[in-house]
């Protein structure tokens, strides 16, 4: 039976993609036979470390250093990818900051700017580097990793919330508009999936979220990563302008 998610020849680029949910998905596209370019801002080591894993797996890729908040970084990171590996077909747009829930009274104008960054101007910035390419080839995935945070409506986290809920409309209105080239573009909306930024989250707090979640379990990485992987694939062509809950039901209305 031949596998409907293979992506044999495929690049795909993921910003944000040393550690976390980026780094699942980075193995299991490297898994589907894509290349893929991991990308990290600023922990050499780790992303070094994560690298290695990747190609010890027998994978094929590339590690690119660069922000995603930065316009000539992005620029340079997309352009090693397309020398290194081939133009980009599948954009994974990841990359996070930290974020602290807070009142809004304590927060500053500063930080809901960097959320803006992260999830607004990110996406722009990647999606404008890799799109004429997708354009002539009259085909292309967008993948926006989101947050069930716009749906839950988060208190005390109005800045990320706020972002969040403008990526989510990035992604409806350009997936409208590149739909005639052949490019889908959508987003997953995954749960609090504690990855390794999280190992100093309280506990307390963690056994109140598990408590309300129908499930009764906590998400793994794979299940974000595996999403990814159909909305990459030929399976998902008509699949587009989409906010896609990997939550076990926790947003359902």
């Amino acid at each position: 039976m031949s596998n409907k998610f293979d992506l044999s020849g495929k690049v795909v680029f993921i910003s944000g993609s040393s550690t976390g949910l980026g780094k699942q998905m980075a193995m299991e596209f490297g898994a589907a036979g894509a290349k893929v370019s991991l990308n990290y801002a600023n922990n050499e080591a780790r992303a070094n470390e994560t690298f290695e894993a990747f190609k010890a797996a027998g994978y094929e890729g590339i590690l690119t250093r660069g922000s995603a908040i930065d316009e000539d970084d992005v620029n340079r990171v997309i352009q090693e990818t397309n020398d290194q590996l081939g133009e980009v077909d599948i954009l994974v747009i990841n990359a996070t900051p930290d974020q602290p829930q807070k009142p809004i009274e304590e927060y500053s104008w500063d930080f809901y700017q960097s959320m803006l960054d992260f999830f607004i101007k990110s996406p722009f910035l990647l999606t404008r580097a890799v799109l004429h390419d997708m354009k002539v080839r009259k085909a292309g995935r967008i993948i926006n990793i989101g947050s069930e945070v716009f749906e839950e409506g988060v208190p005390n986290f109005t800045a990320y919330v706020a972002a969040k809920g403008g990526q989510n409309g990035f992604t409806r209105s350009l997936a409208k508009e590149l739909a005639p080239w052949g490019i889908t573009v959508n987003t997953i909306a995954p749960a609090w999936i504690p990855v390794e930024r999280h190992e100093k989250d309280p506990q307390e707090l963690k056994d109140c979220y598990l408590a309300d979640l129908p499930s009764k379990r906590w998400g793994v990485p794979k299940e974000v990563a595996d999403t990814a992987i159909f909305l990459a694939s030929d399976e998902a062509s008509y699949v587009s302008g989409q906010n896609i809950a990997v939550n076990g039901a926790h947003t359902v209305s």
